[in-house]
């Protein structure tokens, strides 16, 4: 009896590995609670850790070592596939390539409201050299803040925003994404369907921004910011990511922001071997895409990377980081380099 039952729980244990280890496959990406599990791969590679652990403990007891075995395989086995995911997408660099004529640098980073201040992201930007700044959950008060210091430090740039609900007074600051693009790059505007919200994202804003006058040629820009996947709103999150890969198709196109979504959830929605759309993960093809934006709480191994900027094939991602100090936000920033493909 007992060994049947050993042999049923390890049998369950390891079709529960598969899964959390690579939910793609069976379609689950996006259903709850797998959605949630895989977004924390550092927490499930701890776990199998865990657990192999405890198998090993349990391989003293005579009577338990089959048993103990089999669940110690299986949880190598999960931590090993984990692993190499991770080191596939890289653990981390803090490090960007030097900037030159033709790239530009892109940060975006959920600010949570007012608890950055524009002294801190203006110094931010300065710092790494932004051209796009991408801010979920900054109003447009902050970002026109922010760009009279950075005017006066001799980086001037231009601040677009959208607000869900503008009527009601003092509603949360969720409902606010704001943007700063360079001058250098051209003159942007918001399209209507993102400011009226006939086309955006359904609970938190999104702003679309296309190239308008004299700058037609250059790159639209997406700043993302998809609802959180809670158990009550899976079929908005799920519509959210969709709507993001729609606003990728072909062309010259980047996207930033908060995804509020990993790589693993975007599996099916890329076409042409893009992540979002024809759009293609940055951090993940500079050695960053292990490294985890939320919550700022807790290590970068141990957080889950949501935060993304993405570009379509017009550009190449030579670098990334991601900004240890959140400054008081749950997330940290992440900044990435482009360079025209070709």
């Amino acid at each position: 009896m007992f060994r049947l039952l050993g042999i049923l729980v390890t049998v369950l244990f390891a079709i529960a590995t598969a899964v959390v280890v690579w939910p793609q496959f069976f379609h689950l990406e996006q259903t709850y609670p797998f959605a949630q599990v895989v977004a924390a791969r550092g927490v499930v590679l701890a776990a199998f850790l865990v657990v192999a652990a405890l198998a090993l403990l349990l391989l003293l007891a005579r009577p338990l070592r089959g048993f103990a075995a089999s669940v110690l395989i299986v949880a190598l086995l999960g931590a090993g596939a984990t692993g190499a995911i991770g080191f596939q997408r890289g653990f981390g660099g803090d490090t960007l390539p030097a900037a030159t004529d033709s790239s530009i640098r892109v940060l975006t980073w959920n600010t949570a409201g007012d608890e950055v201040s524009a002294e801190e992201i203006a110094g931010q930007i300065l710092d790494r050299g932004a051209d796009i700044v991408a801010l979920p959950e900054t109003t447009e008060e902050v970002g026109e803040q922010i760009a009279v210091l950075l005017r006066e430090q001799d980086h001037p740039m231009w601040v677009h925003h959208v607000q869900f609900k503008p009527d009601v007074v003092d509603g949360p600051k969720s409902w606010h994404t704001t943007v700063l693009v360079s001058p250098d790059l051209g003159e942007y505007s918001v399209i209507e369907s993102s400011e009226d919200g006939t086309s955006n994202t359904g609970s938190v804003p999104s702003v679309v921004l296309m190239p308008v006058g004299g700058n037609a040629g250059g790159p639209a820009i997406v700043a993302v910011h998809a609802v959180a996947p809670r158990m009550e709103d899976m079929a908005q999150w799920q519509s959210d990511l969709r709507w993001i890969a729609d606003q990728c198709p072909e062309g010259n196109f980047i996207l930033a922001g908060d995804f509020n979504a990993t790589i693993d959830h975007m599996a099916g929605l890329g076409v042409d071997g893009g992540d979002m759309g024809y759009c293609r993960d940055a951090a993940t093809r500079t050695g960053n895409g292990y490294s985890g934006t939320w919550p700022s709480s807790l290590p970068a191994i141990l957080s889950t990377p949501i935060d993304h900027v993405m570009a379509s094939p017009s550009w190449t991602a030579t670098g990334s980081v991601v900004i240890d100090d959140a400054a008081g936000s749950d997330h940290r920033g992440l900044v990435v380099q482009l360079e025209p493909a070709g």
